[in-house]
């Protein structure tokens, strides 16, 4: 058979794959030698730090190396002691015969008790391992630190800089899907102060390079897994490269804990700055990095930090607003409340990506909203942009959902595996396919920006000009077949593998794919005959985990004796479809999985060449990344807008929306939900709400803030008109059902929630407070409302604060700068006429509310006796009064008023008015008018009465 043929043809090519593959690719001079003085069969491959097997696949499936790792048997590892700081170091160089595979880690020896090594930089890391730079060619030497260290990475020059700087800096990333999460953590040896940041960040990682150099370290610490020899990180080799003159050192993953970092900040933090872990609790990387940094400190200075002796702080990125984690919660902004996998949340509103990329970089977005007015306008301009241009809009909509994951693609092209199998091999083969069908993407994303006009897409339009994509696609078809592409099902993606390398190239390779032709052909050959010989409807089918095996729809009572025949096994039934195999297939299987063996063994080879030729171009790939994401997540912002009536909001100095509404809530809702009219500024920055339960207090508040951050993102906005401030702090306290139970934890709950909105707010805050104060009594609970109200006028914060104690309505008697709104409601008699129940409209109106005494109108329609209630609500009234009589505002004070709202109105008028000169003259007048009946209402009330 055809099949025997070609299994001894597979077993003659996997002699001479090696040398064949190795050789170039065009064939034309298969003697040339290699890197390092090696021979042609000895290529290398120094993307990622991979020097290239010179055998074929072992037994196991993986690929044997032969030679010696360095650091293993090479007598110069690094120990050297303190004294020895600032010496020049030569890096460890590999000899002859010495291949990289098998575990990578060996090339840097761990001599710690604690296992901290240091690593160097990418030069010193690619010295070591490769002999050439993966990602950057700093000119950083290796630098000796302690003696219980390898070495660590420093220029000779930065030794008298160093005299100056004390602070030292533990940074991590997280890994798989919360790539480009990063944490931070920093001490200064000078002062017991220990700073916490963590944010996402993309792939130029700006924020983390910003920080770092606001914090000038002395040292910065990572875990040794982000330089590893041949899995350098893109942040690793960014931070290396703007701190040529800083020390880096490297300690084991295990000691970014999350959880032992939380433990060291509740032991070491003073009692003064405990709020710190309502922030910091979910803020898992940055709480890793603590872990590490605390525990290296100990180890260099051979000392702990006494109990409860460090200042402990967290600070947010520069550009971005900051959203503790209890208010991202409150807010439901990327994860529901009720159920994590729903998706009625703010990402689920926005969330119409087509790529991952472009859903991590909505998601970092709506966590960490951008403040630079101008950055948000020019978002909102490409939104408008797409929005008129409907060409624009599906052009750029039908490319853009043909992009893969580049920034995971990336990843994987500069890392090397621990050890070659099969399985990396077909994995590099797969991923230079995505690579050709992302690099084709690029000319049809051009043509689709060719016609823009706003800024930033033209900026993108020129940035894909780059010569390099054409360069990489160009060196890539002239390797891998034209028609090789990126296709769905585990079948036909093994099918572009295979046949991914031109013909001719590789003459060994030519006769392994015959071979695997002849035997697929055989096997759908067998098939058929065992289909003839039983007259049943056998098929050809395959599955990544089975391999090719038989399928046949057919009801049992059609098969002989209700049984398939005796030479089939591993049969499995779902409904009327079985699936099953047979002994000769199994066989056959096998061989074509030995021919697919020497497929990918060959063709990995090949691929291996070709990427180190693209190597020196690679890197505008990191500049598409960035142009996919946000292109997707601009087009996701238009889309939401075809769903709804939003509209692109104004920054100015006041928080004004006419009739906005909840954008979840309108996702939720059969009907659009309820709009209402916000407006806040510096003259009245203060808004008491009130209004019985379920009136529509909590869900306004919420509206406010999700509608602050969609603006902020460069989304449209829920309403029909929006202008806004730029806030740098978002904070909320949201009344949940819990709260209404009077319990110990529950108040302290939240006296620490709002010690955390105090100590933290800022002038440029937004503070949302709903329901303080019912976490105790009630004579408590006002005392409490009423002192944070006072302490929050004094500041220019936004502030709407929700409650149920009507007696803070009356503070603004005493500040101008408060007004106050309601929910109205409406009462409805029963059709029976006895009995009266509350209509909610959710419409928010200014002044106090008339709704009073809501305890007593549900006891009303209770079982208590009357008489109970009347004595109740005598009671009740007369307390009022004589609250109200205290409360009282005097005419002056309503005087005193009205002329503070209207300079407050003429300062607003001046600083963001567009109105033409007729318009404001008519606005003035009406000001002025309105000003007049508020300074006599006061005496015509007081005649009246």
């Amino acid at each position: 058979m055809a099949m025997q043929r070609g299994s001894s043809a597979a077993n003659t090519s996997g002699k001479a794959a090696t040398s064949a593959a190795s050789g170039s690719y065009t064939g034309r001079d298969s003697s040339t030698s290699g890197l390092g003085g090696r021979g042609a069969h000895t290529p290398r491959y120094t993307l990622g730090l991979l020097q290239t097997p010179r055998s074929s696949a072992d037994s196991s499936g993986g690929f044997s190396s032969g030679g010696v790792r360095p650091g293993s048997s090479s007598g110069e590892g690094f120990a050297p002691s303190r004294a020895a700081r600032g010496s020049r170091v030569k890096p460890l160089a590999p000899g002859r015969g010495e291949s990289y595979f098998g575990d990578k880690s060996s090339c840097i020896e761990n001599t710690s008790t604690l296992n901290l090594t240091s690593s160097s930089s990418v030069r010193g890391l690619s010295s070591a391992c490769a002999g050439k730079p993966p990602l950057s060619s700093s000119r950083s030497v290796c630098r000796n630190h302690t003696p219980l260290m390898g070495y660590s990475v420093t220029s000779s020059s930065a030794v008298s800089s160093h005299t100056a700087a004390s602070v030292i800096v533990a940074v991590v990333e997280g890994r798989g899907l919360a790539r480009g999460e990063v944490g931070i953590a920093s001490i200064d040896l000078k002062s017991p102060e220990v700073i916490l940041s963590q944010f996402a960040d993309n792939t130029t990682y700006a924020k983390v390079i910003t920080k770092l150099k606001i914090l000038t370290p002395l040292e910065i610490v990572m875990s040794n897994t982000a330089c590893d020899p041949g899995n350098t990180t893109k942040l690793f080799s960014l931070i290396t490269e703007h701190f040529k003159n800083v020390t880096f050192t490297t300690v084991q993953r295990k000691y970014f804990n999350e959880t032992k970092g939380l433990e060291y900040i509740e032991q070491l933090c003073a009692s003064e700055f405990s709020t710190i872990f309502m922030e910091i609790q979910s803020k898992y990387y940055c709480l890793a990095a603590a872990a590490a940094l605390l525990k290296y400190v100990e180890f260099i200075q051979n000392s702990v930090y006494a109990p409860k002796s460090l200042k402990v702080r967290f600070q947010g990125s520069e550009k971005t607003a900051m959203i503790d984690s209890s208010s991202a919660q409150n807010l439901e902004l990327v994860i529901n409340n009720r159920d994590s996998r729903n998706g009625h949340t703010l990402f689920g509103v926005l969330n119409y990506t087509k790529t991952p990329g472009g859903s991590r970089r909505l998601r970092s977005n709506i966590l960490e909203p951008l403040v630079d007015a101008e950055t948000i306008n020019m978002r909102l301009d490409c939104v408008q942009e797409l929005l008129q241009d409907e060409e624009l809009f599906f052009g750029l909509q039908a490319v853009i959902s043909k992009f893969l994951d580049t920034e995971q693609l990336l990843s994987v092209l500069v890392q090397i595996p621990k050890q070659d199998t099969v399985k990396t091999a077909e994995s590099k083969i797969t991923n230079l396919i995505y690579l050709k069908h992302t690099l084709e993407l690029v000319e049809p994303l051009k043509a689709a920006l060719r016609s823009c006009n706003t800024p930033l897409l033209k900026a993108y339009y020129n940035s894909l000009e780059d010569t390099r994509f054409g360069i990489i696609l160009e060196k890539i078809t002239t390797v891998i077949n034209d028609d090789t592409r990126y296709t769905k099902g585990c079948l036909s993606m093994r099918t572009q593998k295979c046949y991914a390398v031109k013909p001719n190239i590789n003459e060994f390779l030519d006769i392994a794919r015959r071979t695997y032709t002849e035997i697929v052909d055989d096997i759908a050959g067998m098939i058929a005959q065992l289909a003839e010989k039983y007259s049943l409807p056998m098929k050809t089918s395959f599955s990544s985990a089975r391999g090719f095996f038989i399928q046949m729809n057919a009801d049992c009572s059609t098969l002989p004796s209700g049984q398939l025949p005796s030479e089939f096994t591993k049969i499995t039934k779902m409904k009327n479809t079985y699936s099953f195999t047979s002994s000769d297939l199994i066989k056959m299987n096998e061989r074509c999985q030995e021919s697919l063996r020497e497929i990918y063994h060959m063709t990995y080879l090949i691929v291996c060449k070709l990427l180190n030729e693209i190597y020196e171009h690679i890197h505008c790939l990191y500049k598409l990344s960035d142009i996919v994401s946000m292109l997707d997540m601009l087009l996701s912002f238009a889309h939401a807008c075809t769903l709804s009536d939003y509209v692109r909001p104004e920054f100015t100095d006041t928080l004004a929306i006419k009739q906005g509404w909840h954008p979840i809530l309108e996702k939720i809702a059969v009907e659009k939900p309820v709009s209402n009219n916000t407006y806040l500024a510096e003259g009245n920055n203060f808004v008491i709400i009130t209004g019985p339960n379920m009136s529509g207090k909590s869900t306004y508040l919420k509206q406010i803030a999700l509608c602050q951050i969609m603006a902020q993102i460069g989304s449209y906005v829920p309403a029909e008109y929006c202008s806004f401030r730029i806030t740098e702090q978002i904070f909320t306290r949201i009344g949940m059902d819990d709260d209404i139970e009077t319990n110990a934890s529950t108040f302290m709950k939240e006296m620490k929630e709002i010690t955390y909105i105090i100590q933290n707010a800022n002038d440029k805050s937004l503070i949302i407070i709903d329901e303080l104060g019912r976490g105790t009594s009630a004579e408590e609970g006002i005392g409490i409302c009423y002192a944070v109200c006072e302490y929050l006028l004094n500041s220019k914060a936004f502030t709407l604060f929700a409650t149920h104690f009507l007696e803070l309505c009356h503070i603004d008697a005493l500040y101008p700068n408060v007004e106050n709104c309601h929910f109205e409601v409406q009462h409805v008699r029963s059709s029976a006429g006895s009995r009266e129940k509350i209509a909610y409209t959710y419409t928010l109106s200014k002044g106090y509310t008339e709704e009073k005494n809501y305890g007593l109108k549900a006891a009303e329609v209770s079982s208590l006796p009357s008489s109970v209630i009347l004595d109740a609500r005598e009671i009740t009234n007369r307390i009022a009064k004589k609250i109200l009589h205290r409360q009282k505002s005097t005419p002056e004070m309503m005087k005193q008023r009205a002329v503070y709202q209207l300079a407050m109105r003429l300062v607003q008028t001046a600083r963001n008015s567009r109105l033409d000169t007729d318009s404001l003259r008519i606005y003035l007048k009406g000001l002025k008018k309105k000003c007049e009946d508020s300074c006599t209402a006061p005496r015509r009330n007081d005649e009246q009465k």
